[in-house]
């Protein structure tokens, strides 16, 4: 396993693995308090979550999203906080994004430096086909985006849990497009699902 990029901004960083999902994992900074979200254990973006600040803890949005959360907030002495219904304490509201018996997500929302958090229902890599501002939904919910969720929010950072994030003002561009996209974009996605996917 390999990190594919390893992204720097402002409110911290997000590292993307070298694979066809192209999983991606966040540690979010604020007051030298780092909050760790849907980790991929990365030895390099490990290390460069340490030079953040102090963990605080290990978020995981997506009831699937097991991934290496539970080993990193153990080795970090963190609580893992698996979907939470609220995060008091810190500058994150969450957000119930979808609740279904096989599909339970949450996502992040940070007011202050307009960041969204999205586990799995918008996401960047091929297999979500993205629109040409840069991200779409995820086929499962192409039927019904989660336009009550998330369309309201007009994020200057987008992070997803696959794929690179989007920064700046395409960031809004890019949400709004994917759920205005979703179902006009159906066939398209289906038919190049399979090949998205190795692509990654």
């Amino acid at each position: 396993m390999a990190t594919r990029l390893i992204d720097r901004s402002p409110i911290g960083i997000t590292w993307v693995i070298d694979e066809p999902m192209a999983r991606a994992s966040h540690a979010l900074v604020s007051d030298s308090r780092v909050w760790i979200i849907d980790p991929v254990d990365d030895a390099g973006a490990m290390e460069a979550v340490a030079e953040l600040g102090d963990p605080v803890a290990v978020v995981q949005l997506l009831d699937r999203h097991n991934r290496d959360s539970a080993e990193v907030a153990d080795r970090l002495d963190v609580p893992l906080l698996r979907l939470p219904d609220s995060l008091p304490g810190t500058p994150f509201e969450v957000i119930d994004v979808v609740e279904r018996g096989i599909w339970k997500e949450k996502a992040l929302w940070w007011q202050d430096e307009r960041a969204l958090v999205v586990a799995e229902a918008v996401g960047t890599n091929p297999f979500f086909r993205p629109g040409p501002a840069g991200a779409g939904i995820h086929l499962g919910l192409r039927l019904f985006p989660p336009k009550q969720a998330l369309g309201t929010y007009l994020p200057n950072h987008l992070l997803v849990g696959h794929g690179p994030p989007i920064h700046g003002p395409r960031a809004t561009e890019a949400l709004q497009q994917a759920m205005d996209r979703s179902r006009r974009d159906l066939p398209a996605a289906v038919v190049g699902a399979p090949g998205a996917f190795l692509k990654g």
